[in-house]
């Protein structure tokens, strides 16, 4: 198992039992930490830095080898559009300029440091395979590197982390290269000749308008639903960030009914971000050409859309979104929308179970970097309290 930053050494107990179950055998077997967090992202690096600095023992589960590889993963050119000021995690400021907006790779860079300089015990190189409740209430964290027994298990793995493709990808002819934005770097990756983006969020935006400058023709489907009226770099966007970080943070909450409404759309898929960086107008600027219309069958083995235009391309990228997948879990967390029924973080009905990073955990501030600290303090303070009641 590689160790990606210093951790603390097991403890060398075991759980035993007195029958001879399989499962007992595998509970014996198994090392014991009180805290199990799956995810070395910004969720779970807060969440096990607040539950160290309390003295609590845990371990963080990455299934990267090197904590960042997550953001080192994204495209090259990917820049956040919350400035430094507001990505830092609890405990240490993120470096450098303060109105700067990170890069991908500097973020990744922060967050190694980060687990690095407070010892935070990761183990990368780590897939979860299960997370089971055990008739006596404690959880089995089964993995690809062995069994843990655990008090409480923190699933920070995000709300979504499984790239979503529609269907017609099947249909189209197997010389079309196909990416998803999770797996695009840069321009080099396609194959020569035109390129469909499909999908008008931020990703998709940006990838269209840096394939357009490195000298494609690039073709878009998909609809801006809002913009940002003001340059992320412009004085105004300075002063806007100010009040949208307070309106994210006390606004846009579930405690408020504004925050309860936006909320459900964000999960129900009826609302995404608006466009920051790169909006419509540098689409056109570059050349790109944009269509409203849907990317929905295929004609002789070239993407159709929804209003009957076929086009000739070399090469789609596929920026549709993720969904998130937590059918590893037993008994299941998941409610009718597919969503774990927790409040903020907290699963009333399977005590010891929690989540970190999850779309709107608590309120908009959640989906930002720089919100994780917060989400974290929730989460941490209900595990702490569980263990003082249970000591």
């Amino acid at each position: 198992m590689t160790h990606t930053t210093a951790a603390t050494p097991a403890t060398g107990s075991a759980i035993t039992s007195p029958d001879n179950s399989a499962d007992n055998r595998a509970d014996n077997r198994a090392r014991r930490v009180t805290t199990v967090i799956i995810g070395a992202g910004q969720a779970g690096l807060a969440t096990a830095y607040l539950l160290g600095r309390a003295g609590h023992d845990c371990v963080v589960l990455e299934r990267h080898r090197r904590v960042g590889d997550q953001w080192r993963h994204r495209y090259d050119s990917l820049l956040l559009n919350t400035p430094a000021r507001y990505s830092s995690l609890p405990g240490r400021r993120f470096p450098g300029p303060r109105g700067a907006f990170p890069t991908a790779s500097q973020l990744a860079d922060y967050h190694e440091e980060y687990a690095g300089h407070f010892r935070i015990p990761v183990e990368g190189g780590v897939r979860v395979t299960a997370v089971e409740q055990c008739p006596d209430g404690t959880w089995r964290v089964t993995t690809d590197h062995g069994t843990y027994a655990a008090e409480n298990v923190v699933v920070a793995t995000g709300g979504e982390t499984h790239p979503k493709v529609p269907d017609v990808q099947r249909l189209l002819d197997p010389g079309i290269r196909q990416i998803h934005s999770g797996e695009y770097h840069n321009p080099d990756q396609l194959l020569p000749g035109p390129v469909l983006v499909v999908g008008l969020g931020q990703s998709g935006a940006d990838i269209a308008l840096e394939l357009a400058e490195s000298g494609r023709d690039v073709h878009v489907s998909g609809r801006v639903r809002q913009e940002v009226p003001v340059d992320i770099d412009g004085v105004k966007m300075k002063i806007a960030i100010r009040v949208l970080w307070f309106v994210w943070n006390h606004v846009l909450t579930e405690r408020t009914k504004a925050g309860r409404k936006v909320k459900a759309r964000i999960r129900g898929g009826t609302m995404s971000a608006p466009l920051i960086r790169v909006k419509g107008r540098h689409l056109d600027a570059a050349g790109v050409h944009r269509t409203d219309a849907r990317t929905t069958g295929a004609v002789d083995g070239m993407p159709q859309l929804d209003d009957g235009t076929v086009l000739d391309v070399s090469n789609v990228v596929w920026c549709t979104g993720f969904r998130q997948d937590f059918s590893f879990i037993h008994p299941s967390p998941v409610g009718d929308d597919g969503w774990p029924r927790d409040e903020g973080g907290v699963v009333p009905n399977l005590p010891g179970l929690y989540f970190m990073g999850l779309l709107f955990q608590r309120g908009f501030y959640s989906m930002l970097v720089g919100g994780a600290g917060r989400d974290a303090e929730h989460v941490a303070g209900h595990i702490l309290a569980r263990s003082r009641i249970a000591a």
